[in-house]
């Protein structure tokens, strides 16, 4: 918690979940890139078999609750999404999202709301419905919000929109609903501190695939100082294994 924004940390495997726990957050979420990363795929070409083990072993890594990035919850068929969210909630998810797009395209609105009305009816998590306009490059701040308001109104309890361009657009989307609004951080540029995003109205804020990104980062730059310049100067600058290990469990 941070004043009365709550952070959702995006673990991607066991140890990065009890990592996380160990640093003192009090929830945890998947990402869907990060976990496609480790499995040597791109983002969106996860099968839900395989994002729902993925889940399963974050729930069972810690005690916090935690909550699935399910993309569009891999269905267009409103009634085969609820079918996921329901999945979801047999692991021991407390919560999870549904997007309004393919990867091709964003739905239509009366379908969207559909898909989210239906996902809703899974009464046993907490359902976060978001839409992609911001990413999916129809930056339309007002269909963003009709559809948040839609969404709302059809039983989602947490609404989001990824990518919105600056604090302004995030304040107006806040100030349209009623329901929390989670903000997205990880997106460059428009990663705004958690300050500012309480300020503005936000009261959860998820990190998608930020954090994946950060130590694919490292690895890296300390893959390439041993491959470009044949030393180890990042091994100085690494965190000892014995302060890793206290993390993990056995």
């Amino acid at each position: 918690m941070h004043g009365k924004v709550f952070v959702l940390a995006n673990a991607w495997d066991a140890g990065s979940a009890r990592i996380l726990a160990g640093l003192g957050f009090q929830a945890l979420a998947t990402s869907s890139g990060a976990h496609a990363g480790t499995l040597g795929k791109r983002d969106g070409m996860v099968t839900r078999e395989e994002a729902l083990e993925h889940a399963r072993a974050i729930v069972e890594a810690t005690d916090l609750p935690v909550s699935a990035d399910f993309e569009r919850c891999f269905a267009d068929d409103p009634q085969e999404a609820a079918e996921t969210v329901r999945l979801a909630a047999e692991i021991g998810l407390a919560g999870c999202s549904i997007e309004d797009a393919t990867k091709d395209r964003v739905y239509d609105f009366e379908h969207a709301v559909e898909r989210v009305a239906a996902a809703a009816r899974i009464k046993s998590l907490v359902l976060t419905a978001r839409t992609e306009n911001f990413v999916r490059n129809r930056p339309d701040l007002d269909d963003t919000i009709r559809r948040l308001q839609a969404f709302e109104k059809a039983g989602a309890d947490v609404l989001m929109a990824p990518g919105l361009p600056d604090l302004q657009s995030v304040r107006k989307v806040c100030a349209s609903l009623s329901k929390p609004f989670n903000f997205m951080a990880g997106i460059k540029g428009k990663s705004f501190s958690v300050a500012e995003l309480e300020a503005a109205g936000v009261k959860r804020v998820s990190l998608a695939t930020s954090l994946w990104r950060a130590a694919m980062s490292g690895f890296m730059e300390a893959a390439r100082e041993v491959k470009e310049k044949g030393t180890f100067g990042y091994v100085e600058r690494s965190v000892p294994t014995p302060e890793i290990a206290k993390f993990m469990k056995g």
